[in-house]
């Protein structure tokens, strides 16, 4: 019988990203934020390729990057809830970090296993986050799709955002929601 981290278990059972909208100011300083990020980049790498990148957003930045979701939505004549959005997750994030899908070539690791990797940084870093005592929240939105935007953040030819992730203070707790039924979901194969 193997030994269980029981405390890592429970963790992982009652873990739950804290929205976006509930993070404060402070976020992690550097100090705070590096053992964060060797956790986060802890994830299955096929092949050892390090397919992804990540960018820690901070005030100034993250100042800049609303104000360009928010020419960028004007421009594109996005509805104004729809550019508010965009716009938010960037003037009002404490602390955010992008996580980078950077597919390298090779013929043995496929590029949807190296995004993959990419998807379990982000889960890392709000996993570790949270068990750091901080808040973190992983979010995409219209910005992680739009060229311009891309470009702005300083992204290259194949690079794409596989999240953004907001940390912070926690200001409130949100409520436990309804988890997957697994009745539903798994099905068992044994022959």
């Amino acid at each position: 019988m193997p030994a269980p981290n029981q405390a890592a278990l429970d963790f992982l059972l009652t873990r739950r990203s804290r929205p976006a909208k509930t993070l404060a100011a402070p976020g992690p300083d550097r100090a705070a934020l590096e053992p964060i990020l060797t956790a986060a980049v802890r994830v299955p790498d096929h092949g050892k390729l390090e397919p992804w990148r990540l960018i820690v957003l901070e005030g100034p930045a993250l100042a800049r990057l609303a104000q360009l979701a928010a020419d960028l939505g004007e421009a594109s004549g996005k509805p104004p809830e729809q550019t508010a959005k965009g716009v938010s997750q960037f003037a009002e994030s404490p602390l955010c970090v992008a996580v980078i899908a950077v597919p390298r070539p090779t013929d043995k690791v496929p590029a949807w296993e190296q995004e993959l990797s990419a998807g379990c940084v982000c889960l890392s870093l709000v996993n570790a986050a949270l068990a750091a005592g901080w808040g973190a929240c992983w979010l995409t939105g219209w910005p992680a799709y739009d060229a311009a935007f891309l470009a702005g953040l300083g992204l290259t030819g194949g690079e794409r955002i596989a999240g953004f992730v907001h940390l912070g203070t926690e200001t409130s707790a949100p409520p436990e929601r309804p988890r997957p039924n697994l009745a539903a979901t798994v099905t068992w194969a044994s022959a």
